[in-house]
C-alpha cells in the first residue's frame, strides 16, 4: 500500500476547473465592460433610444454584480474587482442620467434637437438657455 502510487487525477482537475473559472469570470467582465460602453454610446446618439440605454444599464449592473461576486469568489485579481467597481460606477451615473432623462424626456430631446442643429458657440448657449427655462423652477441653475 503505497499512498504515492498512481496518478492523482484531482489535482489537474482542480487546477482545470479554477482556469475554467478565471476563463469565465474574465469573458463576464469583458462583456460588462462592453455593455457598459455600450449604454453610454447609445444615450449619447440620440435620446429615442433611451429605453435601450435603460436596458444595457440594469445589464451592466447585473454583470458587474456577477463578477465582482465571481472575483470574490474566486480569489482573482484585484485589478478585476477595481475595474468592476469603477465599472458600476459609471454604469450607476449613467443609471441618474437616463432616469433624469426620462423624467424630462421633452425638455432633453428639444435641447438635443437644437444642439444639433446649432452651428455656434452662441447658439449652443441659446439652446442651454432654452433648456434650463424648459425645466421646473426647482431644477434651474442659479
Amino acid at each position: 500500500m503505497n499512498p504515492d502510487a498512481g496518478p492523482r487525477p484531482q489535482l489537474p482537475a482542480h487546477g482545470e476547473a479554477a482556469a475554467a473559472a478565471q476563463s469565465r469570470t474574465q469573458l463576464l467582465f469583458r462583456t460588462f465592460l462592453l455593455t457598459v460602453l455600450g449604454a453610454a454610446f447609445v444615450y449619447t446618439l440620440n435620446v429615442t433610444y433611451l429605453w435601450l440605454c435603460g436596458l444595457l444599464t440594469v445589464a451592466a449592473w447585473v454583470l458587474g454584480i456577477v463578477v465582482v461576486v465571481r472575483a470574490v469568489r474566486f480569489r482573482q485579481g484585484r485589478i478585476l474587482v477595481f475595474g468592476t467597481i469603477s465599472g458600476l460606477v459609471v454604469s450607476a451615473v449613467l443609471g441618474l442620467l437616463v432616469l433624469f432623462s426620462a423624467l424630462f424626456f421633452t425638455q432633453v430631446s428639444a435641447l438635443q434637437e437644437c444642439s444639433r442643429d446649432a452651428l455656434t458657440e452662441r447658439a449652443r448657449t441659446g439652446c442651454v438657455a432654452d433648456f434650463e427655462k424648459a425645466l421646473p423652477p426647482a431644477l434651474r441653475q442659479r
